[in-house]
């Protein structure tokens, strides 16, 4: 196995692994835990939200990556 593959292995490995983080983070459905009274509340709903957009992020920079796309790349 050649550098260029291991790379794109782990990339493809970690995009797994985010990909379903992101799935845990939208089960967690932060807007209806919001609506309860903060006594109830499993979770911060706003951290929720926070983590997911971040997750989001993260996966849209493994894509990236994985398609050999870098955002040094975009000159105009």
């Amino acid at each position: 196995m050649n550098a260029a593959n291991g790379e794109n292995g782990f990339l493809y490995e970690l995009e797994i692994e985010v990909e379903e983080e992101v799935i845990l983070a939208e089960s967690s459905r932060p807007e209806e835990a919001a609506e309860l009274p903060v006594s109830e509340w499993r979770f911060d709903p706003a951290d929720a939200e926070r983590e997911e957009i971040g997750l989001r992020g993260l996966l849209g920079a493994v894509e990236a990556l994985e398609e050999g796309h870098r955002p040094d790349d975009r000159r105009a």
